[in-house]
């Protein structure tokens, strides 16, 4: 009798064990108590994050931020944004500044592994390209050779560079700024032959930026991968997943259809079990979170599906009008491919 008992015991504790349970976690609990999201942006990059002259901050970096805002705390304007540049954005994520960095920031092994943060996914795919002035004449990358080329100090685009140019033998002579816009205005101040940065970066640079967007020219090459998305300190569990899951979530809604124009009334009528799941008709998964039942619906209805967010600020509808590319979802063609709300 005595070993049943303990044996029944083990048995109750593992499956005790096993049992859905979301524990707060340190940062939700200062963003509730704070009522307001830090969130960490760029310095001003059309499309991605800049503020206009009345200071509200919009872009597709911004949009995420909103969308965990109302995630969390039911409302998209409870977020503080706090611009920061390339040497800064890491510390301020580190010291506990920001409470998560969605700042076209790339996902690599070093920043991974060694600044105590953690990639929740990717929002991004891009590559890093070099805008030139159309009078110079060059139609690659490659024969940039002994070139002057602006770039970012603190970024994986200045060591893609000196990578790119041993590969190729070209002795580009890298022009170092601390800031973004430093760089750029370097290049239509003459100062430099090229500026090298993310192709996104550029695109905003070149139809934003430039006293004339036709007398420049971004390269075709990309010399380098550049998964960019939101990023948060390491060691709260529980914070990394409510940030990965409203970006997979977003990226679902865009594959089941659901829009900030149609989400009220799918949320009445829809007999879908994933749609259902995603928008809280149906399966509670925000108990898993640590949030309510419609903690996707409200993001959803803050900001719009991946697609929607994509589309307005860098897309078809924004100056920029970047094309999707490989940001379609993966069954369009794309690398989008969110796993499942379940």
């Amino acid at each position: 009798m005595q070993v049943r008992s303990h044996l029944g015991l083990a048995l109750a504790l593992a499956c005790a064990a096993v049992v859905p349970h979301a524990w707060a976690g340190k940062t939700l609990d200062a963003v509730k108590q704070r009522g307001q999201l830090q969130c960490g942006v760029s310095t001003g990059v059309a499309g991605f994050s800049a503020p206009d002259a009345k200071g509200r901050w919009s872009g597709f970096d911004v949009d995420f931020c909103r969308a965990v805002a109302a995630a969390v705390l039911g409302d998209p304007e409870k977020v503080a944004f706090t611009s920061l540049n390339a040497q800064q954005r890491f510390t301020a994520l580190q010291s506990g500044q920001v409470d998560m960095l969605s700042r076209n920031t790339s996902w690599t092994l070093t920043r991974d592994a060694s600044l105590g943060l953690s990639f929740a996914a990717i929002t991004y795919f891009d590559g890093q390209g070099f805008l030139v002035p159309k009078k110079l004449k060059v139609d690659s990358a490659k024969k940039l050779k002994n070139a002057q080329v602006c770039v970012q100090s603190g970024t994986t685009t200045e060591k893609n560079l000196a990578d790119f140019s041993r590969a190729n033998k070209l002795a580009i002579k890298p022009v170092v700024f601390d800031t973004y816009e430093a760089g750029f205005k370097a290049l239509f101040a003459g100062r430099c032959q090229a500026y090298t940065a993310d192709a996104s970066a550029l695109a905003s640079i070149r139809n934003k930026e430039a006293p004339n967007p036709d007398d420049y020219l971004v390269l075709p090459e990309l010399i380098s991968k550049e998964p960019l998305g939101p990023a948060v300190r390491r060691g709260d569990d529980e914070w990394f997943a409510i940030v990965k899951w409203t970006v997979f979530g977003l990226q679902e809604a865009e594959e089941l259809g659901l829009t900030r124009a149609n989400v009220d009334q799918l949320l009445k009528a829809s007999t879908d079990p994933a749609i259902q799941r995603l928008i809280g008709s149906g399966e509670d998964t925000g108990k898993l979170l640590g949030l309510d039942k419609a903690w996707l619906y409200r993001s959803l209805k803050a900001v719009g599906n991946y697609g929607e967010i994509f589309e307005r600020n860098v897309g078809a509808q924004s100056p920029l009008k970047l094309p999707r590319g490989v940001n379609k979802l993966w069954n369009q063609g794309g690398l989008v491919y969110p796993p499942p709300i379940r």
